[in-house]
């Protein structure tokens, strides 16, 4: 079996959640030893795709006529795409329309979590749909050595200063603004926040956010794994303010890292991180200021421990072999639809 991992404007996706997905899915095809090529030019028995553009539809449609199995990995759904860029809301309905004629392409359909799968259920995609998490290489996830001298030295902070950091793009839909009100509210912690958008893409509220000037905010922008590992592990506690995730990779990153965090109490998380076992949640911008005080003042245990097993449950030697029997299955429904 050889697949072919398709995935379109890979450039321009590389520094998103779904570029880091797709990352996951060739480390795990590797370690399944299930051959796959990035190629669309090469032979290939069975084409899972990643992506939801023009191009990619056209490329699905193709391939499924010539009766070759098609997996569609659903990484958004329009609950996801809602509060991200300029104009996002008014066309999440014409873009819940577009995906699903996407989705419908698969022989089967791959999501993260039970969550989106749920969602994607109420979509009428008549398709079968499994949850299959984006997975952690652990291999990645090593203790730094003076993890926290040297985070405090990149950074420019003081031995005592208590440092919370969050990841993302600049999107509403990530908790940007409830992050910057945070600094606002609590001048004695410092915050600072990890990825990037080009500001001519988001809301002018986000774009004001980001441009907040305060002593104790920093913006670090994109930076590489490397440094998002050793900011997980050199900081005081990582806070994941999202409303609205198919999954979340950096949760499982943090699980991964032996991180202290606070994650928003949203749905995505309810099967799979407990509050007060493996990791707190917070039910609005008020939970987190009272959690964080309450962290900086050692007062809540760390479940490090505990949240380690989370990311051991993800880690992608098991996510390969979950794979391997969705192509499989791929392959006889493309055998009953082609006859």
């Amino acid at each position: 079996m050889k697949v072919l991992l398709y995935s379109e404007h890979l450039d321009r996706i590389k520094k998103s959640g779904l570029g880091k997905s797709i990352q996951h899915q060739m480390r795990a095809l590797e370690l399944a030893g299930i051959e796959f090529t990035t190629d669309s030019d090469d032979e290939f028995d069975l084409l899972h795709i990643n992506t939801y553009f023009p191009k990619s539809r056209l490329f699905a449609r193709k391939i499924r006529e010539k009766g070759t199995p098609v997996v569609y990995h659903a990484h958004s759904t329009e609950e996801d795409f809602r509060d991200s860029f300029r104009f996002s809301n008014q066309i999440a309905p014409l873009f819940k329309q577009w995906i699903t004629q996407c989705y419908k392409l698969g022989d089967i359909i791959i999501t993260p979590t039970n969550y989106s799968k749920k969602i994607l259920d109420t979509y009428e995609l008549e398709t079968e749909v499994v949850a299959i998490s984006n997975g952690i290489d652990m291999e990645r996830f090593n203790p730094i050595k003076n993890a926290r001298e040297k985070f405090q030295t990149q950074y420019g902070y003081e031995e005592n200063d208590f440092v919370v950091m969050a990841i993302g793009l600049y999107l509403k839909r990530k908790g940007i603004l409830d992050f910057v009100e945070l600094a606002k509210r609590m001048p004695d912690v410092k915050f600072i926040w990890f990825g990037y958008t080009d500001l001519s893409l988001v809301p002018d509220e986000i774009e004001e956010a980001v441009e907040t000037a305060l002593p104790n905010l920093h913006f670090a922008g994109y930076v590489d794994n490397q440094d998002i590992l050793l900011a997980l592990q050199g900081s005081d506690l990582y806070i994941f303010p999202t409303h609205e995730e198919t999954e979340g990779i950096p949760a499982i990153e943090a699980c991964a890292s032996k991180a202290d965090f606070i994650v928003r109490d949203i749905p995505v998380f309810d099967d799979w991180l407990i509050d007060g076992e493996t990791t707190y949640k917070a039910k609005d911008i008020n939970e987190f200021e009272q959690k964080i005080r309450a962290f900086k003042n050692k007062e809540l245990p760390s479940l490090t421990e505990a949240a380690y097993q989370v990311a051991l449950d993800r880690n992608l030697p098991a996510i390969g072999e979950q794979l391997r029997e969705v192509y499989e299955k791929a392959y006889e429904l493309a055998k009953q639809r082609h006859k």
